[in-house]
């Protein structure tokens, strides 16, 4: 789950981290009431949305009297803000942060990330903060530096050191940095966050280091223990058919193809995936109805990736074990009568009552193609559904 930066700064505040001062706006007069609050004379108006590259999006504006606040202020909210990591659809911007100006006299690049393939959590560190990590680690590796928590959840004083040392910090702005990565993995621990990234991490015209932008992500299977994490979810950020899917307890992830798919278990839906792909598809999400589903909640799944305009055919690929394939058969049938299906539909199904389950897809009286592999399945929805095919 993702916050916005201004949750990310209180997070980071109450760690110990310093932040520049500011506050959240959601209208043109609290901002000014924002701004007037803080010493100035610059200020800084920043949308928030749960995406990087903001400013070249146009959604920062730095402000050098009020006039400016609220002319920046007025632009800024409302917009559709496109930027490389909202797509081209954008978002909408409803928040403002507004901060305190702060003289940047040098730009790090400090986060707090898991590294799944060592189950770690790890700290990197780069001396060319303001940028895109990943541009800095192609074009010059050598400038970025990371280090491992031991497996008690623990970074050493001399690790912080190193990366800092690596960053060309001073004496002073070393210890700085030393309490700054400590407070940081410790924030990370506390709530299971799996990113905390401040990016740039400045140094000030007073040669003191202020995370001048933050943005975290946290488990989201760990939120039922980290309540106040889990009241800081933006419901207008969220996939709306991702969060309807939620509410009924279907796991479901909007992608940008045009196959839906509906399987049992993650395993065999990223295997699904890959087999649409490689059938020359594309899918249009990820969707497990889980063991436990039941023919309501298979139909409401359907409806949910219906709603999808992009979807142009259905795979439905199940291996029956506590998910009977007869109920995920009749969840089908019924969706498709309710729904008025109109679009190419492929089933496969192995398992507990297949052919109880056949027999009532086959007797539904509904245009339904059985397959009898995933392969298979996902070849014939592939050609189902070619725009030549006039889908």
């Amino acid at each position: 789950m993702n916050i916005h930066e201004y949750q990310a700064k209180e997070l980071l505040a109450a760690y110990g981290v310093p932040v520049p001062e500011g506050g959240m706006a959601e209208s043109v007069d609290a901002a000014l009431t924002v701004a007037g609050g803080l010493p100035g004379p610059v200020w800084v108006v920043k949308a928030q949305i749960h995406a990087g590259g903001r400013g070249k999006g146009g959604g920062v504006a730095v402000c050098r009297s009020l006039d400016e606040v609220a002319a920046g202020a007025e632009r800024i909210l409302g917009m559709r803000l496109v930027t490389p990591q909202t797509g081209p659809e954008g978002k909408i911007v409803k928040k403002l942060w507004i901060e305190q100006g702060t003289a940047i006299a040098g730009e790090l690049y400090l986060a707090v990330v898991l590294d799944r393939g060592a189950e770690r959590l790890t700290v990197v560190a780069s001396p060319d903060g303001g940028m895109d990590i990943e541009e800095v680690a192609e074009r010059h590796p050598e400038r970025v530096f990371a280090t491992r928590l031991d497996g008690a959840h623990h970074i050493w004083p001399f690790q912080s050191r190193k990366l800092m040392f690596g960053c060309g910090l001073n004496a002073r702005q070393t210890e700085q940095g030393v309490a700054l990565v400590d407070n940081l993995a410790r924030l990370c621990v506390d709530n299971d966050a799996v990113q905390a990234e401040i990016n740039p991490l400045a140094v000030d015209g007073d040669g003191n280091l202020i995370a001048l932008d933050a943005k975290m992500n946290f488990d989201e299977s760990a939120l039922k223990r980290n309540k106040k994490i889990a009241a800081m979810e933006d419901p207008d950020e969220a996939d709306p058919l991702e969060r309807r899917a939620a509410q009924l307890g279907v796991h479901y992830v909007r992608l940008n193809g045009y196959v839906g798919t509906m399987v049992n278990g993650a395993g065999l839906a990223m295997a699904t995936m890959d087999a649409v792909k490689q059938a020359g598809a594309e899918p249009a999400n990820f969707l497990d109805a889980g063991g436990g589903a039941n023919a309501d909640m298979v139909s409401k799944g359907f409806e949910i990736m219906l709603t999808d305009p992009k979807v142009r055919g259905i795979l439905v690929n199940i291996f029956g074990g506590i998910l009977r394939c007869d109920i995920v058969a009749e969840g089908v049938a019924r969706a498709a009568r309710r729904l008025c299906l109109n679009l190419p539909l492929v089933v496969r199904m192995e398992g507990t009552n297949v052919e109880a389950g056949r027999k009532i897809l086959a007797e539904s009286g509904l245009n339904i193609t059985p397959a009898a592999s995933m392969l298979e399945a996902a070849r014939l929805i592939a050609e189902k559904t070619r725009p030549e095919a006039g889908i």
